[in-house]
């Protein structure tokens, strides 16, 4: 399964930046809507970085999934997608 792991890994890796610098604005008692809006801006980069992961896995194992024809692995990945959306609503 070839994969573009390193954009998802440099993604990551900048949200985890983001994340420290939010730590230090608290740290330094920054105004309230400034780091408001960087825990914005966060949440934004975390919700494209699981688009792409979730983008990857329907066109990998999903799709090999499917193409196998095994109606019980087909079942599975169908069904921890909804698991993992039902899960997320809570």
């Amino acid at each position: 399964m070839p994969h573009d792991s390193g954009k998802i890994v440099n993604r990551l890796r900048r949200i985890e930046g983001q994340v420290r610098g939010v730590a230090q604005m608290v740290e330094d008692d920054r105004y309230c809507i400034d780091i408001l809006t960087q825990v914005q801006a966060v949440k934004a980069a975390l919700g494209r970085a699981e688009s792409e992961i979730l983008k990857r896995h329907a066109a990998c194992c999903v799709a090999e999934a499917i193409s196998s024809g095994d109606e019980v692995e087909q079942q599975q990945k169908f069904s921890e997608l909804i698991d993992l959306f039902e899960k997320a609503k809570r």
